[in-house]
């Protein structure tokens, strides 16, 4: 199996690029163009009755329901919504700034047992904090619309840096629901998602202590030691660099040692719009096959965060050969395997240097699977499910 051919896996990538450049503030900002709405609690009956049911069950065993609370938002079209603790959709407005200058988006559990919501069409992020509540804080963009600032738990500036929390992704729209559990920024709190629909589905779920043995094989290897906050988060490799808690040049072996490689080898990379040809010229990576694409050196920033020389514009082509080369990387399969994508787990990570950081959350699922880095979708290993007559959605809080 390639790349994913779902459009979703691609419009998430899209997403994380565009919250990682719109940083303000040391947050991730998300922004929408208004348009003219009904009045904010005037949800048509059509809307209403395309909610799908979502069950959110607190399983921690360190935190009592009162003590967690859960954030809907995202967009829906070109607006920034989020879902209300009536359950309703409101836009994001600057007005909602209270509570020294953040807004107060939180939905709180039920005292006891599970928690019954709905989720409207849309496409954003269920965030869940424990102990404290998140700042989110609703600002206008540099394009003069509204937006809102996320957490970024891995900027030590951020408001919500000392708060434990994380989230998973969703898109859920005519097509069906597609979502996630993410470790693509950091990994923190112990989350499952799980599908009723055409069929029963589940990831996200993590092996008996695995948490610790992921902060614990983590803070014992030096490069990625500095990752590791405490027993609040793990940062991933990729922001980890960008604040100086990880290598610069960590990969820049490993990045030599494929170009050295095809210099006078070839590399293969099938993918679902055909099978490329390439090799080292000119000091670039160069494919022939369906189209002829190719890609300067990157560097270990690039690497982790499979984005620069490794961007993959949503082209069918470029795009799914980048995927591809990206997750070599990560993976550290691309010397060792000459036809890519490689599919057996048993060879990924094989090396000194790699993505150990993707490794050890990977090992830590009770499936294998997790969205340790951008491409980790590649021959299916991401903590990612789909249903295109989803009937009831559950998030579960897992033990730590």
């Amino acid at each position: 199996m390639t790349t994913s051919p779902d459009p979703y896996v691609l419009t998430r990538r899209s997403m994380l690029t565009a919250i990682a450049a719109a940083a303000v503030a040391g947050s991730a900002v998300v922004s929408a163009t208004p348009r003219a709405l009904a009045a904010d609690n005037d949800e048509p009956a059509a809307e209403a009755a395309r909610r799908l049911p979502l069950t959110v069950v607190n399983h921690s065993g360190e935190f009592a329901n009162r003590s967690v609370h859960l954030y809907i938002v995202g967009s829906q079209g070109d607006r920034q919504v989020r879902v209300t603790r009536r359950g309703t959709v409101e836009r994001v407005k600057l007005s909602d700034n209270r509570d020294n200058g953040f807004t107060d988006y939180a939905i709180p559990l039920a005292a006891r047992g599970s928690t019954e919501l709905r989720l409207p069409h849309m496409s954003g992020r269920i965030y869940v904090a424990l102990g404290h509540k998140l700042k989110f804080k609703a600002v206008r963009g540099a394009d003069g619309n509204v937006a809102l600032q996320h957490p970024a738990g891995w900027v030590e500036s951020d408001p919500n840096y000392p708060v434990l929390h994380d989230f998973v992704e969703f898109t859920h729209n005519e097509s069906g629901m597609f979502c996630n559990t993410t470790m693509v920024d950091m990994f923190s709190v112990p989350m499952m998602i799980r599908l009723n629909g055409a069929r029963d589905h589940s990831t996200g779920r993590l092996r008996d202590g695995g948490r610790d043995r992921v902060f614990r094989t983590l803070r014992n290897n030096p490069d990625f030691s500095r990752l590791v906050v405490g027993e609040r988060r793990v940062i991933a490799p990729s922001h980890g660099l960008d604040n100086g808690r990880f290598p610069q040049h960590y990969y820049d072996p490993y990045i030599d040692r494929v170009w050295n490689t095809y210099r006078n080898k070839r590399l293969v990379v099938r993918t679902d719009a055909g099978t490329f040809t390439g090799q080292v010229r000119d000091h670039r990576l160069t494919f022939t096959g369906p189209a002829s694409v190719s890609f300067a050196k990157p560097s270990t920033r690039d690497v982790l965060f499979c984005d620069g020389a490794l961007a993959a514009p949503n082209d069918g082509v470029t795009g799914p050969v980048a995927a591809v080369l990206g997750a070599g990387f990560n993976r550290s399969t691309l010397v060792s395997h000459r036809q890519q994508p490689t599919t057996r787990a048993a060879g990924f990570y094989d090396t000194a240097v790699t993505n150990h950081y993707a490794r050890v959350i990977h090992a830590a699922t009770t499936n294998g699977k997790a969205y340790g880095f951008a491409f980790d979708d590649v021959a299916d290993w991401a903590s990612y499910i789909q249903d295109t007559r989803p009937q009831h959605m559950h998030l579960t809080l897992t033990p730590f």
